[in-house]
């Protein structure tokens, strides 16, 4: 029998913490038990990942709301299904927690906490600070800690490593430390974590070997590189390809309308080339947590070494500004009907970032919003995915969705078009506005009523 003292926060028996030795015996066995350091977007489907490979899940959190969700078996994100939650919980498989000593229980700790910009576009890294600080007042011996939150090269090893070390433990003798960045996609159906390559790096042999052996029981693949640096430049890498060549497009559309060319049409002949081309696709803005902001923090770092990143710099000119061309040609839009954005209505049709998920993570439609409530127009919304808007660090809208009726569109002198969910009926749409301004080409196949389309 164990006395009260013998055991966590959580409930869960205490047990001694693993060797490097013993590490790959007890992955093969599912006896390491995983802790995740937040409960979002990457924390929670890489609980499912590993709960459902046969380990036991400790999953982290400062809001004790979503800790409470969660024991109660609820989900807060759309693709994350609350039967999966309630299942894990269940069967004794996940617990959440707002208690930091229950990460002592932890054999293995994921670190999955935002990493975003301040005012000045320079990186914000006082949620990693925090958490590695928290994770150095209960560090353990023998315990395996993986950085995932996208960050800049040498943040691992220059700023998380020092403070793990302020506990009187030293990386690769008393415990392990590696980065093996999150690559979440949300809302796609043909990658999910189990089936996207892992990358993994080490701050040194040992824990290469222990953080890829862990990984290896629970996704498909692991690509095993060198050392840490590695891997966080990987994963910078990835986002700034897709800025800098979404940024491109973006450009390239601006100026094909000025030519009168259909840039999606121009995308869509493009792609017909089976090698030498891989096509992307212009848009309001870029949205989620890693786009819009990871490019910026290799920027920063740049300037470290004395150099300046000018691809990475005029991509993010471009991509920020693209809110504003937006608004311009609603403007440019409402002025050929005789009305003027100070006193119209607009409905903006797509609060997420991308179709058919129910993340807002800078969206741009949130910063057309306040664009065109700072013109003076009257703004609603409705997006079948965000029912309402949250707070979040920089903006609180208050706003709700509207549902769509014929009449409630016809009401409204502009509709805009701001992500492309599935479940909209365009030609619907199209039919009982008075105007319609679609920044996805989402009205393509529409037949009837292309007078009252504007592409923007």
């Amino acid at each position: 029998m164990m006395t009260k003292k013998q055991r966590n926060a959580t409930g869960t028996p205490k047990r001694p913490m693993l060797s490097d030795n013993q590490w790959l015996s007890a992955v093969e066995t599912r006896t390491v038990r995983v802790g995740i350091m937040g409960m979002g977007y990457v924390g929670l489907p890489l609980m499912r990942t590993f709960c459902s490979s046969g380990f036991k899940c400790l999953g982290f959190d400062v809001d004790q709301r979503k800790v409470d969700q969660l024991n109660a078996g609820k989900s807060y994100i759309k693709h994350i299904p609350s039967k999966l939650i309630k299942d894990v919980v269940s069967r004794n498989r996940f617990r959440a927690s707002a208690d930091p000593k229950s990460l002592k229980t932890c054999d293995a700790i994921l670190i999955c906490v935002p990493t975003p910009l301040t005012a000045t576009r320079e990186p914000d890294m006082s949620y990693v600070e925090n958490t590695a600080h928290l994770i150095a007042e209960h560090l353990q011996r023998g315990q395996l800690i993986v950085l995932e939150s996208t960050t800049y090269p040498g943040t691992t090893r220059d700023l998380v490593k020092p403070i793990l070390e302020s506990s009187g433990l030293k990386a690769e003798k008393d415990f392990f430390l590696a980065y093996s960045p999150e690559r979440e996609d949300p809302g796609r159906q043909d990658h999910t974590t189990e089936t996207i390559p892992k990358v993994v790096g080490g701050i040194g042999p040992k824990s290469r070997t222990v953080a890829a052996a862990l990984y290896g029981a629970a996704v498909e693949q692991v690509v095993d590189v060198s050392r840490c640096e590695v891997a966080e430049a990987c994963k910078i890498l990835e986002n700034v390809y897709r800025s800098v060549n979404i940024a491109m497009i973006n450009e390239l559309k601006m100026l094909f309308d000025r030519m009168d060319v259909d840039v999606w049409e121009v995308i869509r002949a493009a792609a017909t080339k089976p090698f030498g081309f891989q096509p992307f696709y212009p848009g309001p803005g870029l949205g989620g947590h890693c786009i819009p902001i990871d490019p910026f923090y290799l920027t920063w770092k740049a300037r470290q070494y004395d150099m300046t990143t000018r691809f990475i710099e005029l991509a993010g000119e471009i991509n920020t500004s693209m809110p504003i061309y937006v608004v311009q040609r609603l403007t440019d839009a409402l002025n050929d009907k005789k009305k003027s954005v100070n006193g119209s209505k607009v409905l903006v049709l797509g609060l997420a970032y991308k179709k058919d998920v129910d993340d807002i993570r800078e969206s741009p439609s949130i910063e057309l919003i306040e664009m065109l409530r700072e013109r003076g127009a009257k703004v609603d919304y409705n997006d079948p995915h965000v029912p309402r808007t949250p707070r979040q660090r920089e903006h609180n809208l208050g706003m709700t969705s509207k549902k769509l009726t014929d009449k409630m569109l016809a009401g409204y002198d502009c509709v805009l078009i701001a992500t492309d969910h599935t479940a909209y009926d365009y030609a619907w749409i199209v039919k009982h506005a008075k105007l319609v301004v679609d920044t996805r080409n989402a009205s393509v196949d529409v037949k009837r009523g292309r007078a009252k389309i504007v592409k923007a």
